[in-house]
């Protein structure tokens, strides 16, 4: 007879999936707000400005072409191995390539060598990140009570503010205290050699999770694919394909409020960098609140119900982005970061789950993980590349459009969705 793993306690469950996704987010947003202010002037020949900001923001998509590769490759082992032991191989790979960021020679130093290894680095990061989100979330889902599922998923969610809030908020305190040649000569590695201190207590809190009680069944009933990603593609495209499409709004609205803004803010607008970076940490909050506040509204009345009424929100914040940023008014622009970052909150919050719902547990890792990450791809990679040549050559109202059509597709694929899979809907308690 098999013995039952010992279940995991809901506190060190919870925080095992926060910290992770804290963590992680950290060192993916630390390189978004470099490849805006820093990579451009040290990783790439000196010219034009504004081609060297778009050559940087090229890396910084090359995550998103790595994150589904990770997905694949963390969501085999996670769906054969178990939860436990591949997360913390995604975690150690992404705090590896975000060290080795920190310690790279610049262009002055090596030339055409330094950007390649950048974006290698950033390849590293993207195949983490991809291994990370979806156990974690399953973490996180699959250790929850009957009704909590929404709840408990939004915790690895609450890793995104975090993990934005203590970037941004590192990056100020450097801009604050250096002066700009100190913080062009080694303040900015600080983020990048800093991320190694963080990964250490991750690591150590994933070390005494056991196993979750879904995987466990798996193995106790023998149910584990021999290849996941295929099973997901051969038998499961419909939820991938709507998934994804149902994803896709999270992402662009999540870039253009980041990057994108901290982009057009410090330029075209004319805000310094430490003013746009306190600007995004008070919206951020507005972030962070309201995450569990979709958590709790995508338990009482459904994931996909409060996926839809967000998404046709966003539609219509698409049509006001343009007014609303390129107004020249400060209040205006706050209360524009403000009601963005409340939707980034709204849409993020019962993602997780609502994805990880989709698919049976055998595949679970991979379904929910390739999901997430192949949003990623459309929605995310090329956003802020996409508004800045929409800005610059149209206008910022086409900038608000591209949001509110992206926003319609997923209002599409969720009311195309309809209910989770019979055999995924079997396995949500």
């Amino acid at each position: 007879m098999t013995t039952p793993a010992p279940r995991n306690k809901p506190a060190t469950v919870l925080f095992a999936s926060l910290i992770g996704t804290t963590i992680e987010f950290f060192d993916f947003y630390i390189y978004a707000t470099a490849a805006v202010l820093v990579f451009p002037k040290l990783f790439f020949p000196a010219g034009d400005a504004a081609a060297a900001t778009l050559q940087s923001l090229a890396t910084f998509a090359i995550a998103f072409f790595a994150r589904p590769v990770g997905s694949a490759l963390f969501g085999h082992f996670g769906d054969r191995i178990g939860r436990k032991a591949t997360l913390v191989a995604a975690l150690l790979t992404m705090g590896v390539s975000t060290v080795v960021i920190g310690l790279l020679p610049t262009y002055a130093t090596i030339g055409t060598l330094a950007p390649l290894l950048l974006a290698l680095c950033r390849f590293g990061q993207g195949l983490g990140l991809g291994g990370e989100w979806g156990g974690a979330v399953l973490l996180a889902t699959e250790n929850a009570p009957p009704g909590k599922r929404a709840w408990y998923g939004m915790f690895p969610q609450l890793g995104a503010p975090l993990g934005f809030f203590l970037s941004g908020g590192i990056f100020l305190l450097l801009s604050e205290t250096l002066s700009d040649a100190a913080f062009f000569a080694w303040g900015w590695r600080v983020p990048f050699l800093a991320s190694a201190l963080l990964v250490i207590v991750g690591l150590y809190v994933r070390l005494k999770i056991t196993e979750t009680p879904d995987f466990q069944a798996v193995l106790d009933r023998n149910e584990r694919v021999r290849l996941p990603v295929v099973e997901v593609f051969a038998h499961h495209g419909r939820p991938l394909v709507l998934g994804t499409l149902a994803a896709l709004s999270t992402f662009v609205i999540f870039y253009l409020m980041t990057v994108f803004a901290l982009s057009w803010g410090t330029t075209a607008l004319g805000y310094s960098r430490q003013q746009f970076l306190v600007l995004q940490l008070v919206a951020i909050v507005f972030f962070g609140l309201t995450i569990p506040i979709a958590a709790v509204l995508a338990d009482r009345h459904g994931r996909r119900a409060a996926m839809i009424g967000v998404s046709a929100a966003i539609a219509v914040f698409g049509l006001v982005l343009g007014p609303m940023f390129g107004s020249g008014s400060l209040a205006l622009v706050i209360a524009f970061m403000v009601i963005g970052q409340c939707l980034i909150g709204m849409t993020y919050g019962p993602l997780g789950t609502l994805l990880s719902e989709m698919f049976p547990p055998a595949v679970r890792y991979t379904g929910a993980s390739l999901t997430f990450n192949l949003a990623g791809i459309l929605g995310a990679s090329l956003a802020p590349y996409i508004a800045t040549w929409l800005a610059t050559n149209h206008g910022l109202d086409w900038v608000g459009w591209y949001l509110s059509v992206a926003a319609l597709v997923s209002l599409a694929a969720l009311l195309l969705a309809g209910s989770a899979p019979r055999e995924a809907a079997a396995a949500v308690r």
